[in-house]
């Protein structure tokens, strides 16, 4: 039986790495810099023997809602597809049943799917459930190391949530916010308030969704 360190959790959010680490597992933030995301990953890759892809994400497909749980070990990008060993799969499959989440393949995005018309078209060209910006790089380096990995996301936003300018800006490197730009942002376009304040409710309950399961994940560090 390996130590709960051996898996590294992948986040973009401080928030998403803050949930990781209260549930004692080592997080590396790539605050959606696909490049840093890779970087930091590849550097901790050989003191790990799984790696999970951990926060929340984007519905793709029509039925989820906000708060809902997604597991995968199916990966998908716009030209690769990473799938974990049936063995895995197998541990996976319980501990999804267990936490009461839906499995299905994820798609790693270069971008974040802002619109309704690219998430639909998204999810008809690639049959993922959900879209995030570090699963691929994940399941990427997982293979290339020959290691296991885990894919732990809720929904923030559904596919039929248009996400406004200021939900756009990039992240600052500790992976949180860049609140001058926000409220820039806000004060040229002051008709998104009502979107974004839509939106922080949706991702609290996302996030919420994400400290509830992270403890039943555990399970899997157990026996990486």
């Amino acid at each position: 039986m390996h130590r709960l360190s051996t898996v590294l959790c992948t986040s973009g959010l401080a928030a998403e790495a803050k949930i990781a680490r209260a549930a004692g597992f080592p997080v590396v933030i790539g605050a959606g810099d696909r490049e840093r995301t890779a970087a930091l990953i590849e550097s901790a890759v050989q003191r790990a023997n799984c790696l999970m892809s951990f926060g929340i994400a984007g519905a793709l497909a029509p039925e989820l809602r906000p708060g809902d749980i997604v597991i995968s070990t199916e990966v998908v990008s716009d030209n690769n597809r990473w799938t974990a060993v049936a063995s895995f799969q197998a541990r996976v499959a319980l501990v999804a049943r267990e936490i009461g989440a839906i499995e299905g393949v994820v798609l790693g995005a270069r971008t974040i799917l802002a619109t309704e018309e690219v998430k639909s078209r998204a999810w008809r060209d690639t049959g993922a459930l959900a879209v995030d910006l570090e699963s691929d790089v994940v399941a990427r380096i997982a293979s290339q190391a020959g290691i296991p990995f885990v894919v732990a996301r809720t929904i923030a936003d559904t596919a039929y949530r248009e996400l406004p300018p200021a939900a756009l800006i990039p992240l600052s490197e500790a992976g949180t916010p860049d609140l001058a730009r926000v409220i820039g942002s806000i004060l040229r376009r002051p008709r998104q308030i009502r979107t974004l304040v839509a939106l922080a409710r949706e991702t609290r309950m996302a996030l919420s969704a994400l400290a509830d399961s992270a403890h039943a994940l555990r399970v899997l560090a157990a026996g990486s």
